[in-house]
């Protein structure tokens, strides 16, 4: 006899058999240019890669996912930013060349149903930040023709036309080329991810798009109060957009107490004289100490799965999904350790009381029509203008 926790995991993988996981962010492209300079014989995703990353091709169909989004992020400080982007797209098309039993590339919503239906997983690009784009509208449809299908407006750090959430404010949100930006989004079809950007850049784009929009890794800040997480008054606009707010894992984006503890951490770096981010022996060394005197706060299922709750009772069941960011961060919580840990995030939700018709839209259907919305607004404009050849200097002077 089966106990209720397992009669949960059970019937979440009867469900992700059927409306698989889209999930909206996994760095694993930048994983494997960071450690191997995109080797992909020494991280064979077709086999058990466990020591080194949280996705490969075994436990993504253990997790029950049906359709990524493969960030093709680059460091904002990165010389050559576009020249890396393209080299991150371009390993994604070799990881979809290399194994096309398991992989499909997907340019629309209907290619992620086509390949729902073939047992395959539908592989789609994000670009994470617009320095990816060099302040360059063509460069913009550059990468959709390749491929990408959203782009975050921001990383970590400001642009010159809108302001990111982790940054000081510069902008006051976005330039009027950051809506010019967001205007050739939607002519093109590309999905406006706005995840990464101060909350005036978020406002800012929701009343500028002609198409929904998306949060590709964003959790609710009502829950946790982080920069990165999105404030309840652009999660009630959802509706109005169509768009989709997806859940991300991140424990110092979804923990209170994991937020308060890492800005602790990062005063101790600074305190002994180091960036907090640096990753050298001595610094290591001096932030193992304070690791050791302080336990790290550690992140569950049920964590997750709270954000969700205030996301479905703010925004509606229709304008909520998943966007894991695994490969992209160091800790995972509890249960969610790798990319076969989605169904345990659904047993908990069915333990919760949300139905088999919640859990669809949540995982599969929700992205797919908003992908689906994004081409209906491109045709539609497209029939009515011709692409922006504007530049930074000519509307932001």
């Amino acid at each position: 006899m089966s106990s209720p926790e397992q009669a949960s995991l059970e019937r979440a993988r009867e469900l992700l058999a059927e409306f698989p996981v889209v999930d909206g962010h996994n760095d694993l492209p930048w994983a494997l240019r960071s450690q191997v300079r995109y080797d992909l014989d020494a991280r064979d995703i077709a086999t058990d890669q466990r020591a080194h990353l949280h996705t490969d091709l075994p436990r993504l169909r253990e997790g029950g996912v049906g359709a990524q989004y493969w960030s093709v992020y680059v460091r904002s400080d990165l010389p050559g930013a576009l020249t890396a982007t393209l080299e991150q797209i371009d390993c994604v098309r070799q990881l979809i060349a290399r194994h096309p039993a398991d992989l499909r590339g997907a340019l629309t919503a209907a290619d992620m149903e086509a390949a729902r239906a073939e047992g395959r997983i539908a592989s789609l690009m994000g670009a994470e930040g617009g320095h990816s784009i060099d302040n360059s509208l063509a460069a913009l449809r550059g990468l959709y023709a390749l491929g990408v299908r959203y782009m975050t407006l921001t990383h970590n750090d400001n642009i010159a036309w809108a302001d990111s959430a982790t940054d000081v404010p510069a902008v006051g949100g976005l330039s009027e080329f950051g809506r010019e930006v967001v205007r050739e989004m939607n002519r093109e079809g590309m999905l406006v991810d706005l995840s990464h950007v101060a909350a005036t850049t978020m406002r800012d784009a929701l009343d500028t798009t002609a198409a929904p929009v998306i949060f590709s890794h964003s959790s609710a800040r009502a829950v946790c109060d982080h920069p990165r997480n999105i404030p309840d008054d652009v999660l009630e606009r959802l509706p109005g957009n169509g768009g989709v707010a997806m859940v991300t894992f991140v424990p110092k984006f979804v923990l209170q107490a994991a937020v308060d503890w890492t800005a602790a951490a990062d005063g101790n770096m600074r305190a002994n004289g180091f960036h907090h981010l640096d990753t050298t022996p001595e610094a290591m060394k001096v932030h193992r100490a304070f690791e050791e005197t302080h336990p790290r706060p550690v992140a569950t299922v049920s964590t997750v799965a709270d954000h969700l709750d205030h996301m479905r009772e703010v925004a509606g069941v229709d304008h909520i999904g998943i966007g894991g960011d695994y490969d992209g961060t160091a800790f995972t919580p509890e249960g969610l350790n790798d990319v076969s840990g989605y169904p345990n995030l659904l047993a908990e939700l069915l333990d919760r009381g949300w139905s088999s018709t919640d859990l669809a839209k949540l995982t599969w259907q929700n992205a797919v029509r908003v992908l689906g919305a994004a081409e209906d607004v491109a045709r539609d404009l497209q029939a009515k203008r011709g692409p922006s050849n504007a530049t930074l200097g000519q509307l932001d002077c």
